[in-house]
């Protein structure tokens, strides 16, 4: 082994976003539509994604920065995220580009919206799944704001399905990983957790 090198955030030659996005991976990317106050729409990746509870069913992703997406669903409380498959890998990272508020990212992109059934905000009507959600809470940092999103309704193709369970070789998500890096679906093992 050649050695290890131990860098600390805050030095002036560490770039933590970057270590932080080329290690923490593969990241499941939320595709988070919003609708401003003025009913514009807004569709946006973000790759810092999770579960954060399951009673309450709550999912968390990060804002780096206040961009419309995290303006919106303070302003408004609702959020969707949609799951970001292989054939949308180009529609989703066209989404990212920055745009005004005044822009609707979706329709820049061609990309169809269906209508939520819960919250006003629409998801991606090709996405294999999508989360309809209302503002939790939120935890700030210096750069960043973490988002808690209550799960008000799951919206998920047939297709994807086995019996009820979503199986992921039908869902084929795609994940984040360093730079301009993304990560194809990877081959599924399986394993049964010890007794």
């Amino acid at each position: 082994m050649s050695g290890r090198r131990v860098l600390r955030p805050g030095d002036d030659d560490v770039n933590s976003y970057a270590l932080l996005t080329a290690l923490v991976v593969p990241r499941p990317i939320a595709w988070v539509a919003t609708v401003d106050a003025d009913g514009v729409g807004n569709l946006a990746p973000h790759s810092f994604f999770t579960v954060a509870s399951v009673r309450p069913p709550v999912l968390a992703f990060t804002s780096i920065g206040v961009k419309d997406t995290l303006r919106n669903i303070r302003a408004t409380g609702e959020f969707t995220v949609s799951l970001v498959d292989e054939e949308s890998v180009d529609a989703a990272n066209a989404t990212s580009a920055t745009f005004g508020p005044e822009v609707d990212e979706a329709e820049r992109a061609g990309v169809v919206m269906a209508p939520g059934v819960v919250v006003n905000p629409g998801y991606v009507a090709e996405a294999p799944a999508a989360l309809e959600c209302r503002l939790h809470d939120t935890v700030e940092f210096a750069g960043s704001t973490v988002v808690f999103g209550e799960v008000v309704a799951f919206s998920i193709d047939e297709d994807v399905l086995d019996g009820g369970h979503p199986v992921f070789e039908r869902l084929r998500p795609v994940a984040r990983l360093g730079r301009d890096e993304w990560a194809l679906p990877p081959e599924v093992i399986r394993r049964a957790r010890p007794d």
